[in-house]
């Protein structure tokens, strides 16, 4: 399938067809990475290494702050009225 490169603002791109969308599953963000001279679309993977950064934080047990006490504001030590 052909399709024009158009002006955008002050970029250039291309239009879609809405069937092509659909056929790739892809909605309101992609992943664009350039490949060997190839413009690759594909469906953003949401939360992407969580699970893994997850697991290796259980098997390290590890109980502390991720942020030192000396960090904290008058702001985060504070009551809040509401």
């Amino acid at each position: 399938m052909y399709v024009d490169i158009i002006p955008i603002g002050n970029s250039r791109g291309i239009r879609i067809p809405s069937s092509v969308l659909k056929q790739c599953g892809l909605t309101d963000h992609v992943q664009l990475t350039v490949e060997n001279g190839k413009i690759i679309l594909e469906r953003p993977v949401a939360r992407a290494g969580w699970s893994e950064a997850f697991e290796r934080l259980a098997s390290e047990e590890a109980e502390e702050l991720l942020l030192p006490e000396h960090s904290l504001t008058r702001f985060d030590s504070e009551d809040w009225d509401w």
